[in-house]
């Protein structure tokens, strides 16, 4: 019994730091995924040591080295609960023609719960639908609640990374583009809110670093860090948003959001975790939307799950011209270490 319970907790503090060795391999980047339950895992971890362990000098170490574990897994974990700051303000006044409601579903692309995702649509009536991993069949089968939709920019592949994106406000200057993989496309659009502001959208969708598809996160980061640039480049307002393979707690995610200077709606209240649809104890929010200091969020939550592994989300902003003097402190910084980083990143592949 207490073998094993000091083996077992060896393995929960190495897999909760090997995070911190900043390797590309799936090995390692893997392990970033599971936080909350490393943290219940390290905690129960702890108290069976205490209730069955004797108390010797092996007793005490592994005592302090699971207690060190679950001050960093809390200190990881704790921005993304009502404990941390909120790096985007609520919507006080609400100004309907200021406001764009983005949908985004990852239909699982084997699905063929076709009438869920369109009973899905209709209900959640969103002014954007964001829908990925879609093939041909699955744009096909989704016409009759995309009809509804007069502004489109339809990407189906059949290969898991398909992407379609159905509009009720005006998009132009729309283009696909394959950033870093020939075969894995990203949406760059402008939107026109009905009050004539317009935005920039940038969809994405990189490959996750698992064994048996990519075994390295180099893509992805390389992805990411790309559309961050010209986030930031932007001068007009942005919204990212997509299925990113990522957590939001991971230091490539931070990277991302340092380096576009965009704010992460889940900060400072939940995780709202999005995969896996059908395995409650591993969770992990890996659909995202990410917003400059211009926008206000007036609803965030998750959406009834059609069958996929991934259960979509409502994101409905506010733009205001004064959120981002409120708001410009908000963003997190970067520093040289990180723009090294991020320029290191961005030469490979």
């Amino acid at each position: 019994m207490h073998t094993a319970l000091y083996i077992f907790s060896s393995i929960l503090i190495i897999i909760s730091f090997i995070p911190l060795i900043r390797n590309d391999y799936w090995t390692f980047r893997i392990f970033e995924y599971p936080r909350l339950q490393k943290l219940v895992l390290t905690a129960l971890s702890l108290a069976l040591l205490l209730i069955f362990s004797n108390r010797t000098l092996t007793f005490y170490i592994y005592v302090t080295l699971l207690s060190g574990t679950i001050l960093y897994l809390l200190k990881q974990i704790i921005p993304f609960t009502p404990l941390g700051k909120k790096q985007i303000l609520r919507v006080k006044q609400e100004i309907p023609d200021q406001t764009i409601s983005i949908m985004i579903s990852n239909v699982f692309e084997d699905n063929t719960n076709y009438k869920g995702c369109i009973a899905e649509i209709k209900k959640t009536d969103a002014n954007l639908v964001l829908l990925l991993e879609t093939s041909h069949e699955w744009m096909e089968q989704l016409k009759e609640a995309t009809d509804a939709y007069p502004y489109r920019i339809e990407k189906p592949i059949d290969n898991t990374y398909g992407m379609l994106l159905y509009s009720k406000l005006e998009l132009k200057e729309s283009e696909v583009k394959f950033l870093v993989e020939d075969d894995i496309p990203s949406i760059h659009t402008k939107v026109i809110l009905r009050n004539g502001q317009v935005i920039q959208l940038y969809a994405v969708h990189p490959t996750p670093p698992v064994p048996g598809e990519n075994p390295r996160s180099t893509e992805r980061d390389k992805e990411l860090l790309l559309i961050a640039d010209k986030a930031l480049a932007s001068k007009i307002p942005v919204i990212v948003c997509g299925d990113l393979n990522d957590v939001a707690w991971s230091y490539t995610t931070e990277l991302f959001l340092k380096t576009s200077q965009l704010l992460d709606p889940r900060r400072g209240r939940f995780f709202l975790n999005t995969f896996h649809a059908h395995h409650f104890f591993m969770r992990f929010p890996l659909d995202h939307i990410f917003c400059s200091t211009d926008f206000k969020l007036k609803k965030m939550k998750r959406l009834n799950n059609f069958d996929s592994d991934h259960f979509p989300i409502l994101t409905v902003l506010q733009y205001e011209k004064s959120a981002d003097a409120e708001q410009e402190d908000n963003t997190l910084d970067l520093d040289q270490e990180d723009r090294e980083l991020a320029e290191e990143k961005k030469e490979k592949c």
